[in-house]
């Protein structure tokens, strides 16, 4: 075994038990322990340590043994991208297949009023890249636009926008159709700043009634999972995936045929929901 140091939080992270936040957040809680004694934040491990998380033994392994797996679940408004709501409201969780011994590490967020793409990965490494700003990760969006929408508002948008945390833009906007004051534009930010998209538009007095993300990366939301389903993503969507955040493809092992069936039932278990309308004039994917 090699004898390597990573950092304490990245070897957690890899092994799916949150990204690199959760875990240094989790390490400052004096959740997690190495070799017997509570772990602090900067500390280095190797693969031959003992680790632990809220007193359960962590299986370590290398990022070449470790599995990278990614679905692509299309969220419909109204639910929540949290683990559990006080309020009991539903969260996009609640409809992702079961994980054994791993969990499910959301790409980003969409708030409750927000629809479309949402990533999940058991790779807390591939999430944080994905994630960082410094990445520069393209994000897509259809937007339904009430107001009269001038080229002095796209504009402006595209040069660039000072939001109360600081400076935004969107690097295309292209219009899609519509009739009246309702109309459809997909964006693309490289951020992922809290209701961002819909500051820039209301920064120029127009209002968002309709948000809904269709592309993150490379990945495009397509036919194969309708709103409140999910699919597991092909290898070489994987393998894109994380090249364009700048790693190394990896291989995903076969499921077993239990995994096969847990997930052939969690399937069955998706409550039918109502799908966005496709706007007219989008372009088909």
């Amino acid at each position: 075994m090699s004898n390597t140091t990573e950092k304490l939080q990245k070897v957690l992270a890899r092994a799916g038990l949150g990204s690199r936040r959760e875990m240094e957040a989790a390490i400052a809680a004096g959740r997690v322990k190495v070799n017997g004694k509570p772990a602090t934040l900067g500390d280095r491990i190797e693969l031959r340590d003992r680790v632990s998380f809220d007193e359960r033994p962590v299986t370590l392994r290398g990022a070449e043994e470790t599995p990278r797996r990614v679905i692509m679940y299309n969220k419909p408004e109204g639910e929540l991208c949290t683990r559990k709501d006080p309020e009991g409201r539903r969260t996009v969780f609640e409809r992702l297949p079961r994980l054994k011994g791993e969990r499910w590490i959301a790409i980003g967020r969409l708030d409750i009023n927000t629809s479309g793409l949402l990533l999940f990965t058991t790779d807390g490494e591939l999430a944080n890249r994905l994630m960082h700003p410094s990445t520069q990760i393209e994000r897509e969006y259809a937007v339904r636009v009430m107001g009269e929408v001038t080229k002095e508002h796209v504009r402006a948008m595209v040069e660039g926008v000072m939001l109360e945390d600081g400076p935004a833009r969107f690097t295309d906007v292209q219009e899609f159709g519509g009739e009246g004051i309702n109309t459809w534009f997909h964006v693309v930010i490289t951020e992922g700043r809290n209701r961002e998209v819909r500051r820039l538009w209301e920064s120029q007095g127009l209002t968002v009634s309709r948000l809904k993300r269709v592309r993150y990366g490379n990945i495009f939301l397509d036919k194969r999972a309708k709103a409140g389903e999910w699919v597991e993503l092909s290898q070489d969507e994987i393998d894109d995936l994380a090249v364009n955040a700048g790693l190394a493809p990896r291989k995903v092992p076969e499921l077993t045929p239990d995994e096969k069936n847990r997930w052939s039932r969690d399937k069955n278990k998706r409550r039918p929901v109502q799908a966005m309308r496709k706007p007219k004039g989008q372009r088909s994917r």
